[in-house]
């Protein structure tokens, strides 16, 4: 299997331990108002991290150079610093929102370059 897809792999299972944890938070507490970061962490986090890692393992020529992996930080640190801030917004901080909104836009863009690396031929 290709390292890019075990990086993949690696941080969707992160992401889902987070995701769970954030909801058993959640349903302790009794206090629901974090749930849309407890379904982004989830969703981008774990879902779309372990779908990024599938499709480089089944095309392991798409796997291959330095777009891949710059892909991989991108979308990683974006999924990150957006369910962390999401996170605080919810709870209260409106000061964050410009983080929320920043980081939102770097996940977009690891998507964008998930996309070009889709759609370009493969490297033999």
């Amino acid at each position: 299997m290709p390292r890019i897809s075990e990086y993949f792999f690696r941080a969707a299972i992160v992401f889902l331990i987070a995701g769970i944890a954030l909801g058993l938070h959640m349903s302790i507490s009794g206090n629901h108002a974090v749930a849309g970061a407890h379904a982004h962490i989830n969703l981008l986090g774990w879902v779309t991290s372990a779908l990024f890692g599938g499709y480089f393992a089944l095309n392991p020529a798409k796997a291959v150079g330095r777009l891949p992996v710059i892909q991989f930080f991108i979308y990683t640190a974006g999924v990150i610093v957006m369910g962390i801030s999401l996170y605080l917004l919810l709870s209260g901080n409106p000061a964050v929102e410009p983080i929320v909104a920043a980081s939102s836009m770097v996940t977009f863009l690891g998507v964008l370059i998930f996309a070009w690396i889709v759609w370009m031929p493969a490297r033999h």
